[in-house]
């Protein structure tokens, strides 16, 4: 009996790893992070509207990067649900 539930959490664990290798390789999740990036860059560019500093400018595609990073969990939600039917 123990080693059915074992084997059980065993496969549930597979399930999870094999659904995370698939999200960080999919189109959706690069598609969300170029899209998300270059509509921050986009609203810092009508902000500033100065590119002489070029280290400043250089942090807001990292910036960009990371905004969209944070945001995926919803996309990775509603892409789980399509991805097990």
């Amino acid at each position: 009996m123990n080693i059915e539930k074992e084997l059980e959490k065993i496969k549930e664990r597979n399930k999870r790893v094999e659904l995370d290798k698939a999200w960080e390789t999919s189109w959706v999740r690069r598609l969300c992070i170029m899209v998300l990036t270059y509509i921050i860059v986009l609203i810092y560019s009508y902000i500033v509207r100065n590119y002489n500093n070029i280290l400043l400018s250089s942090l807001i595609p990292v910036i960009g990067f990371l905004l969209s990073t944070l945001s995926l969990k919803a996309v990775r939600a509603i892409w789980e649900k399509n991805k097990k039917r």
